[in-house]
């Protein structure tokens, strides 16, 4: 029993001792999506404890005002849509992803039956108002591209943040937007109701790649180049949590999940999120390893509607890196 109890105790003074910020916040936008199931299983199933940590996750309305906090100080890590590592380098704040949470963004983007009955191509959204997670966000970058690639801007049509649950949900099934750009389970919800007609699908990673021209890394641990610098084995302590969660959601069934995650992130219906787990299940990494083309991917959707961006000399190789992941596969080949 004492040498039980001591055992026990020694991993901890251990962590105490290496760890340069034990205590820390991760920024989250929209923590209830399948697209950052990652983050919450690692969570609930005390991943990040047992690397020695004591994380609080702050969940926002999208992934740019995750990033803000961060960028505010008021976080220290974002969980976010990778290509915002791509912007923040243009913009001379370089922050680096290190371990993968989605191997494609899983948004989808749709048009409301009601209020868009004769839909045909992407060019009917001229003028129409488009839903959101948050503006600037993934979602809205995912608008943005699918737009000039049939020759329309950003400003052919209105985006309206609408967050990730149930308000997005009710403003479609009100009509208040003509179409979305969301993730599920909220298109799951809409699809089995009949309130949403799929145009683009970014949850097949051969969809994703089709629409994107390359792999299109999506959620992912990223934080400031300065914070991964000053505070190396807590970016690992971090780096192992997901790869571990990642491995466990591979090898979990439907009911894993359900019986995993927090009652609210149901939205009220078992069934529907258990067809959303497994329409993006194939989405999700496998290991936490970034698609070494995956920032070039990011960099072009980008550029296709910022011509400023497009211009611009980037160190590509810098917005991320698979160390922290290789050496969290080293301690846990099996998750």
């Amino acid at each position: 029993m004492a040498g039980g109890l001591a055992a026990a105790v020694l991993p901890a003074a251990s962590f105490a001792q290496t760890m340069e910020k034990p205590k820390l916040t991760i920024a989250v936008g929209g923590k209830n999506l399948l697209y950052y199931l990652p983050l919450t299983i690692a969570e609930q199933l005390g991943y990040f404890k047992a690397e020695g940590l004591d994380v609080t996750i702050v969940d926002f309305a999208g992934g740019s005002r995750a990033l803000a906090a961060v960028v505010g100080g008021s976080a220290d890590v974002v969980s976010g849509a990778f290509e915002h590592t791509v912007n923040m380098q243009f913009k001379g704040q370089p922050m680096r992803a290190f371990a993968l949470q989605g191997l494609a963004p899983q948004i989808v983007l749709g048009v409301n039956p009601k209020t868009m009955p004769n839909y045909k191509t992407i060019t009917d959204l001229k003028g129409k108002k488009i839903g959101v997670s948050a503006p600037g966000s993934s979602t809205n970058v995912m608008v943005n591209f699918v737009l000039a690639k049939a020759g329309l801007k950003p400003s052919d049509v209105s985006i309206i943040g609408v967050g990730a649950g149930n308000g997005a949900v009710a403003a479609m099934r009100s009509g208040q937007i003509d179409a979305i750009s969301n993730l599920d389970p909220v298109i799951t919800l809409l699809q089995r109701s009949g309130d949403l007609k799929i145009i683009s699908d970014t949850r097949v990673v051969a969809e994703s790649e089709k629409v994107f021209g390359g792999p299109m890394p999506a959620a992912c641990l990223y934080a400031p180049q300065p914070f991964i610098d000053k505070n190396p084995n807590t970016t690992q302590a971090l780096a192992n949590a997901i790869v571990r969660a990642d491995k466990w959601i591979q090898a979990a069934g439907p009911n894993d999940i359900i019986k995993t995650v927090p009652e609210s992130y149901l939205l009220g219906d078992r069934a529907v999120y258990i067809d959303a787990f497994m329409a993006a299940k194939g989405a999700l990494s496998k290991d936490g390893s970034i698609p070494p083309k995956g920032a070039e991917t990011a960099f072009k959707a980008l550029a296709s509607v910022d011509a400023d961006l497009a211009k611009a000399k980037l160190d590509l190789n810098a917005v991320y890196t698979n160390a922290f992941v290789l050496k969290a596969n080293a301690k846990y080949p099996k998750g």
